[in-house]
C-alpha cells in the first residue's frame, strides 16, 4: 500500500510515514461519524464546549513534543514555542461565544404564533489542513464545527502528518465520543473521490489555488458547501505620517517569520517616498541580524523552508526579478547554510521592483519581500489592488480616519492599521478574489457549519 511520507527539511531524511487508509476503513469511519453526530447534536451546547476545551488543554500538555515535531516536519525554529498560544486563543474564543451564537433567533412568541429560526449542525465537516501552521489553521474549523454539534473528519497535509494524530489523541483524552473526530490519511485522488461521493456536508480547505480548484471541481454538482482559503500576496503600505521604527520592525517580521510561510504574511511593501530610504536601511539591518540554521537549535531565528521545491520557487522568483532589474540588498554570504541545493534559503530584500515581476505578483510564501517607493495614497491603493489575491492589507499611519478611508478602497478580507500578520478570532477571517471564499472564526464562523431551519408554529 502506498505510504504518505514526510521528508524533514532539516536534513532531507524521512521523518514520518503512514499508510493511506483503505476505502473500507474510510467508509466504516464515516458511518460511525454519521451515527455519533446525531447523538452529539442532541447534547447541550455547554457539554460540547466543555469537551472541546478539555481537548485543547490536552493538546497543550503535549506542546513540548509538538514544538520539536513541527521543527522536524516543516522547519520552524523551536525558539518560537509552537502554536499553542494561538490555538487556545482561537478555540476558547469560539467556545465562549458558542451558546449565544447558536441560540434560536426568535421572531415572535405570542398567544397566536411561535416563529423562530434554529441553527442546526450540517452533519460531517471535512477539514483539509495545510502544513504552514498545522494546528492554528485546523483549529479555526475544528472548534466551531464540534461546538455546533457536527462530526469532524480531518485530512492533514503530508508535510505535517503527525498533527492530525495529535488532535486525535487530544480529543480521545478529552472524552469525545468515538466517531466525532476522525483523522484520515488520504491521497489527493481519494480526497476528491470522497467529495464527489457526497461523503461530507461542508468542506473547509486551506491551501493553494490549484488545490482549491481541485476541491471545487470534485464538489461540483454535489451542492456541498465549500470554504476556501487559498493564499495571498498581502501588501503593507507605509504612509508619510507613519511611525517608521514600528513599521519596519513589524512589517519585516511579518515578511520573514516562519521563513515567510504565512497565509497572511507580508509579501510586498509600498513606502512613501519621504521615508523610503530610511525604511530600507532599517529593514536591511534587521534581516542581516537573522540566523539561518537548524531549527532545533535555540540560536536559530530562521529555519529551512518546508520543502526544497518551495525554496526553489522563491529562488526562481528572485532570479527573475534580478534579471529584470531588481536590486538585491542582502549579502547571501551572511547565510552560509543556503547552498542553493536544499530547503535552506537565505532571506532577501529587493528594491527597484515593479509589477511586471513575479516577485510582486505571484505568491512567494518564502523569506523575501519587494519594497517599492510610492508618491502617496492613490498610487499605493492602485498597487495594492493590482493583485489576484485579497486576504489582508496593512496600513501604517497615525491617522485612523485616513486608514479607514484607504481600507474601504482596498480589495481585501482584513484591513490592519499599525499591525500585520495576525488573526483576531473575534473578527471574521475571510478573503476575496483568488484568496477564496467563505468565512471562519467570529460569530460568522458558525454560519458555514450550521444550516438554518425555520419554525412557523400557529397555536390553537
Amino acid at each position: 500500500m502506498t505510504k504518505l511520507t514526510c521528508i524533514s527539511p532539516i536534513d532531507g531524511t524521512v521523518f514520518a510515514q503512514h499508510e493511506m487508509d483503505a476505502r473500507t476503513k474510510i467508509d466504516e469511519r464515516l458511518s460511525l461519524a454519521r451515527d455519533a453526530q446525531k447523538l452529539w447534536a442532541a447534547r447541550p451546547v455547554s457539554e460540547r464546549v466543555e469537551i472541546v476545551e478539555k481537548a485543547i488543554t490536552a493538546l497543550e500538555a503535549k506542546n513540548d513534543e509538538i514544538v520539536i515535531e513541527i521543527a522536524r516536519m516543516m522547519g520552524r525554529p523551536v525558539r518560537y514555542g509552537g502554536e499553542i498560544g494561538g490555538v487556545k486563543e482561537r478555540a476558547f474564543h469560539m467556545c465562549s461565544i458558542a451558546e449565544k451564537t447558536l441560540e434560536p433567533i426568535v421572531i415572535e412568541d405570542s398567544d397566536q404564533f411561535h416563529r423562530y429560526i434554529e441553527k442546526e449542525p450540517v452533519g460531517i465537516v471535512f477539514i483539509v489542513a495545510p502544513w504552514n501552521y498545522p494546528y492554528l489553521t485546523a483549529v479555526n474549523s475544528i472548534a466551531p464545527a464540534l461546538c455546533a454539534g457536527n462530526a469532524v473528519v480531518l485530512k492533514h497535509a503530508t508535510q505535517t502528518i503527525l498533527a492530525g494524530e495529535r488532535f486525535q489523541q487530544a480529543f480521545g483524552e478529552a472524552g469525545l465520543p468515538d466517531g466525532l473526530f476522525t483523522n484520515l490519511f488520504l491521497s489527493h485522488e481519494m480526497t476528491s473521490q470522497l467529495i464527489d461521493d457526497k461523503s461530507f456536508d461542508f468542506i473547509n480547505f486551506t491551501g493553494s489555488v490549484g488545490g482549491g480548484k481541485a476541491v471545487e471541481t470534485a464538489a461540483a454538482g454535489t451542492f456541498t458547501g465549500v470554504g476556501l482559503e487559498l493564499g495571498g500576496k498581502d501588501p503593507g503600505y507605509v504612509r508619510a505620517d507613519a511611525d517608521l521604527d514600528a513599521a519596519v520592525d513589524t512589517l519585516i517580521d511579518g515578511a520573514m517569520f516562519n521563513s515567510g510561510q504565512c497565509c497572511c504574511g507580508i509579501e510586498r511593501i509600498y513606502v512613501h517616498e519621504s521615508l523610503f530610504d530610511a525604511f530600507v536601511e532599517k529593514a536591511v539591518a534587521i534581516v542581516e541580524g537573522y540566523k539561518l540554521g537548524n531549527p532545533l537549535e535555540e540560536a536559530t531565528t530562521l529555519g529551512p523552508m518546508a520543502h526544497k521545491r518551495f525554496a526553489d520557487e522563491v529562488r526562481s522568483q528572485i532570479k527573475q526579478a534580478i534579471e529584470m532589474g531588481a536590486t538585491p540588498l542582502i549579502d547571501q554570504s551572511l547565510f552560509p547554510c543556503d547552498s542553493g541545493e536544499d530547503a535552506y534559503l537565505a532571506p532577501q530584500i529587493l528594491i527597484d521592483v515593479d509589477h511586471s515581476m513575479r516577485i510582486m505578483m505571484d505568491e512567494s510564501f518564502g523569506p523575501v519581500v519587494g519594497i517599492m517607493k510610492v508618491s502617496g495614497d492613490e498610487q499605493a491603493i492602485e498597487l495594492m489592488n493590482d493583485s489576484d489575491f485579497g486576504l489582508t492589507a496593512s496600513i501604517w499611519s497615525n491617522d485612523a480616519e485616513a486608514a479607514q478611508m484607504i481600507g474601504r478602497r482596498i480589495e481585501t478580507g482584513t484591513v490592519f492599521m499599525n499591525r500585520c500578520d495576525y488573526l483576531d478570532p473575534a473578527l471574521c477571517w475571510t478573503g476575496c478574489k483568488s484568496t477564496g471564499r467563505g468565512a471562519s472564526l467570529s460569530v460568522l464562523g458558525y454560519d458555514s457549519v450550521t444550516r438554518a431551519k425555520s419554525y412557523h408554529l400557529k397555536k390553537t
